[in-house]
């Protein structure tokens, strides 16, 4: 019994070892391009853009797809690395920017076709410990919380998840992600500027969006929190809302401000945030997702399906009935007034204002 073991144990180690001899070796996310999927369209998608004409999705396994005839085909873009991409925003029909996991930023010249990375997580730990140790040698002991942050952020290795970007101009843009990360940029992301200390989260809570509205830039956050770009444009500083559980996202127009969140709780601000109304969905789910049409009319969506209009700048929603839903985490209008909606099972496009068929 005791040689028929050691066969099997010597059988075992030959095959782990021929196993392993035919494995293929490991490539790192951050340098390995996205792989073409003929799948890629019905799979999962994280957030979607309008760029020009032309809309472009972006999401899990460094996928981006751009479809230039309002959503009825799509093409995948040539991307350089394969991480979990979060959400993308173009400042010009040709000019745009994707952010995810691993500290990933990229940026596209030709409206979404070809992308370049501007930085990822392995050396973004690197320069944010090197910035922020040059103002502590400059002098001032309000920089030791920050060198500790990048000593932490360094530690951490490229795990650093980034979940929103947003630019007003080809030159200024900022990017946020988890415990307080928080970048500024003005000569169109070569070269990314910690902003850490610039907004008054000092719990270090996640970032989960950008948004502007009505001139103004705001940051919505975990645990209710909400930022506003100061006068100056060099602070972001907390608003106070009547809501302390997280925020996915902020969408306005002139006069009319939401936040919107966790189990369909949705805020409405008419004077710039300074004071906000809770607004009655209905909803015990996420809201995920908004957009507005070209009429002005705020549109909802939520982590299952759900789809609210609203008629009246925001003050109250009304469901739209649906024949078919999935979950949606990126919304967005096309040049043709369809809406475009991105979620775990793809992308799907809706024309709100007329009948759906069964």
């Amino acid at each position: 019994m005791a040689f028929f073991k050691r066969c099997s144990v010597m059988l075992l180690a030959w095959a782990a070892l021929q196993g392993a001899a035919r494995a293929e070796p490991y490539v790192d996310v951050l340098d390995l391009p996205a792989q073409p999927s003929a799948l890629a369209a019905t799979s999962a998608l994280r957030d979607v853009s309008v760029a020009g004409t032309r809309l472009v999705a972006v999401g899990p396994r460094g996928h981006i797809l751009y479809s230039d005839d309002q959503g009825s085909h799509w093409q995948q873009a040539q991307v350089p690395v394969s991480a979990d991409l979060n959400a993308v925003s173009f400042a010009t029909a040709q000019l745009g920017w994707a952010v995810g996991n691993d500290g990933v930023i990229l940026h596209s010249r030709d409206g979404g076709q070809r992308w370049e990375k501007q930085l990822d997580g392995r050396v973004l730990g690197e320069q944010v410990l090197a910035y922020y140790q040059a103002r502590a040698q400059a002098g001032g002991d309000q920089w030791a919380r920050w060198v500790g942050e990048g000593e932490r952020l360094v530690a951490e290795g490229a795990d650093k998840p980034l979940l929103d970007v947003w630019f007003s101009d080809p030159l200024h843009g900022f990017a946020v992600g988890v415990f307080n990360l928080l970048l500024h940029t003005v000569d169109g992301g070569q070269h990314w500027t910690p902003w850490l200390e610039r907004s008054d989260n000092p719990q270090g809570l996640h970032l989960t969006g950008l948004a502007s509205a009505d001139g103004a830039l705001y940051i919505s956050g975990e645990q209710g929190l909400l930022l506003k770009l100061s006068a100056a444009g060099d602070h972001f500083e907390r608003l106070s809302t009547p809501y302390a559980g997280s925020y996915f996202g902020v969408i306005g127009k002139p006069g009319a401000l939401l936040a919107y969140g966790l189990r369909g709780h949705v805020l409405r601000s008419t004077d710039g945030g300074a004071g906000w109304q809770v607004i009655k969905t209905d909803l015990n789910t996420s809201i995920t997702a908004a957009s507005l049409d070209a009429r002005g009319r705020f549109w909802l969506a939520s982590q299952a399906g759900d789809l609210l209009v609203s008629n009246d700048d925001g003050a109250s929603f009304s469901p739209l009935a649906q024949t078919q839903r999935a979950p949606v985490s990126g919304a967005a209008f096309d040049s043709g007034a369809a809406l475009v909606l991105v979620g775990e099972r793809g992308i799907r496009t809706l024309a709100p204002d007329q009948p759906q068929q069964p």
